[in-house]
């Protein structure tokens, strides 16, 4: 009878990883970490709170999609503003009407997103993982206490730039919509006779929308000049695997989805540019995307993804980065001309 890749001893469970690496190809570091992903997915999406909860981002596009070849580690995950704080964005209304409005909203979002948390999520993953018998350790981060960190005690080892740790990072800023339910399994399920590994089925944004969230991010990097952090240069790859992906012509036609994006970042992210000017991210979705950094942005775009690189979080052959950038540069070509 197959048994569950947790109940295996911890000897078992490196042999399994070492299976699962000979036959996929992959380093067991980031095989390891990806069960770790799916079962931290699938414990949030089978708790009472699913309905309000919408799995996005660059790990979306991989587990759900499967459209990009590299490891994606984190869970971003959109907390509906209408379920979150429901006497401001109650009753239809999903933005705010104005700068003072989104101030106000943004204020109670940042004071009850971190409560919410910690009642609605931590305990149940702390119930699950005393049920399941799995050693590992919740602990709240980031800066507005938005982040829940699940700490797991590593079998294998990579060069440092994929840590042992899924980060949870909840937004209260917009509904998550559109999104459907999409099945998710691990990297190593099928390469191992014998044992089950963890599934979820989480609700996932539709790839149109994690298109443009991703096209504006890049634009608002190309006018301010300067890396938001490490692993920045995902954003560049997800977007050209978008690019070569049968959703692209659906992403860049959906002219009112953009639209609702640059709306959406104008009130809640609002961003200056290198020389302190507001941007516009209406100019990003109606013809005036730029995408492809230049001098100095450019440089340390590269560096980033080097480190990328270096850590084997890319599942197949890595694009060079100038080939990258000349993807993008045709991709923003493309989407200002449907613009225009």
């Amino acid at each position: 009878m197959a048994e569950s890749f947790f109940a295996l001893s911890e000897p078992d469970r490196r042999e399994v990883l070492e299976i699962a690496r000979e036959r996929t190809g992959r380093p067991a570091h980031l095989l390891e970490k990806d069960v770790w992903v799916v079962w931290t997915l699938a414990a949030v999406f089978g708790s009472p709170i699913a309905s309000q909860l919408t799995f996005k981002g660059g790990t979306s596009l991989s587990k759900a999609y499967r459209l990009i070849e590299r490891f994606s580690e984190d869970i971003d995950l959109t907390v509906d503003i209408r379920r979150l704080i429901p006497a401001l964005a109650g009753e239809g209304r999903d933005l705010p009407t104005n700068r003072s409005q989104a101030d106000k909203w943004t204020r109670a979002v940042r004071q009850s997103l971190p409560g919410w948390i910690d009642v609605q999520v931590r305990p149940w993953l702390a119930q699950r993982l005393v049920e399941h018998g799995i050693a590992a350790e919740l602990q709240v981060a980031g800066k507005e206490n938005e982040q829940l960190q699940l700490h797991y005690p590593a079998l294998s080892t990579g060069t440092g730039y994929v840590a042992p740790v899924v980060t949870l990072e909840f937004g209260g800023r917009a509904t998550g919509e559109p999104h459907q339910t999409m099945p998710i399994t691990t990297d190593m399920a099928g390469h191992v006779d014998g044992v089950v590994f963890p599934t979820a089925t989480p609700q996932v944004m539709r790839v149109s929308r994690t298109f443009w969230e991703k096209a504006t991010a890049a634009h608002v990097y190309c006018a301010q000049a300067r890396l938001r952090g490490e692993r920045f240069a995902r954003h560049w790859h997800d977007l050209a695997a978008i690019t070569r992906s049968v959703h692209i012509d659906e992403a860049i036609s959906d002219r009112e989805l953009a639209r609702a994006v640059a709306a959406h970042k104008s009130c809640f992210f609002p961003e200056k540019d290198a020389t302190g000017a507001w941007i516009d991210y209406r100019v990003a979705t109606d013809g005036g995307l730029q995408i492809v950094p230049a001098g100095q942005a450019r440089e340390a775009l590269q560096a980033d993804y080097a480190a990328m690189v270096a850590d084997e979080v890319m599942l197949g052959s890595a694009m060079p980065f100038d080939e990258l950038l000349q993807t993008c540069a045709v991709l923003q070509d493309r989407a200002n001309k449907a613009a225009a």
